[in-house]
């Protein structure tokens, strides 16, 4: 079966729109459904495909680039932003987003309205600017990664749970993993001396998770990942580091370790789980870098 689109106005090759829009309709559920109807509506010089299962979006984003599209636009959530980070030929393709997912961090890192009129306002202006791009190992990632309590989180939240819950659901899951023992990680950084924590956060951006910025000193143009190491991960742990953050960030609390560095790699003596960009991505080993401005994304 092939890629399903909303529309497909046959015209001279001259003529065909240099920008499509792959969207999640599972995103926000029925709310994503009825942005179906609206994209159509508000942009319809761009063809737009839908994602059909985990992980479409990478098929869909490789072949946009492909077909010549110099502008291939995420409508979703960060997941979905991920897909097509991982997709696209950043050589030939420029990144949009429009945040209509359940967790849209990169569009608040980078200013993006989540009303549907206003992103397609920006896409449109054609504000363009350079990114990093962060691995973790074969993967890309545009905003964030994890090992440890967060990635064993997205991996165990239920789809369903994510749709009818939003951010909550998460919060839930973690409720439920913060009693057993948490893993010794092992942070290995070239030139420096190996640091071992619970739960290891990467950043690309400032924000983690929402509004929150678990990484105050990020620029996504600076060719460092900003790197958290947190000792515990326990409820009154995590507690105590939220506090932290929203005081100021996690770095004035003595026993965090924050790094801004181009490498690291996590080790484990038993697999751990791996995230990015909110997305279980695998298990430890893992060796994380950053590909200095790798990505042209559309800004406002």
């Amino acid at each position: 079966m092939g890629p399903i689109f909303l529309y497909d106005v046959r015209m001279p090759s001259s003529l065909q729109p240099k920008w499509c829009i792959i969207l999640n309709p599972a995103a926000k559920g029925d709310q994503a459904r009825q942005t179906l109807k609206r994209v159509a509506h508000l942009a319809p010089e761009a063809k737009v495909y839908l994602t059909e299962k985990p992980g479409h979006g990478v098929k869909l984003a490789r072949e946009a680039s492909e077909k010549g599209y110099t502008t291939v636009v995420a409508a979703g959530g960060d997941g979905t932003v991920n897909e097509v980070v991982n997709g696209l030929d950043a050589t030939k393709s420029t990144l949009g987003v429009i945040p209509v997912g359940t967790m849209n961090v990169l569009a608040l890192e980078l200013g993006i309205p989540p009303q549907l009129e206003k992103a397609l306002a920006v896409i449109r202006s054609g504000k363009r600017k350079k990114l990093d791009l962060g691995w973790a190992n074969q993967k890309k990632f545009i905003q964030l990664a994890g090992v440890g309590l967060d990635a064993e989180t997205v991996r165990r939240t239920p789809p369903d749970a994510k749709r009818a819950w939003g951010p909550w659901s998460y919060l839930l899951t973690a409720a439920q993993l913060m009693v057993a023992p948490a893993p010794v990680l092992r942070v290995k950084i070239p030139g420096k001396k190996e640091l071992k924590g619970a739960m290891v956060l990467i950043g690309n951006g400032r924000h983690y998770g929402g509004p929150f910025q678990f990484f105050p000193k990020a620029d996504m143009a600076d060719g460092l990942l900003d790197v958290c190491i947190f000792p515990k991960s326990g409820p009154l742990d995590l507690l105590w580091y939220l506090q932290a953050v929203l005081l100021g960030g996690p770095q004035s609390l003595p026993d965090v370790s924050y790094l801004q560095v181009p490498e690291l790699k996590v080790e484990a003596d038993k697999p751990v789980a791996l995230e990015v960009d909110g997305e279980y991505s695998g298990e430890t080993p893992v060796t994380f870098r950053v590909e200095r401005k790798a990505l042209e994304v559309i800004v406002p």
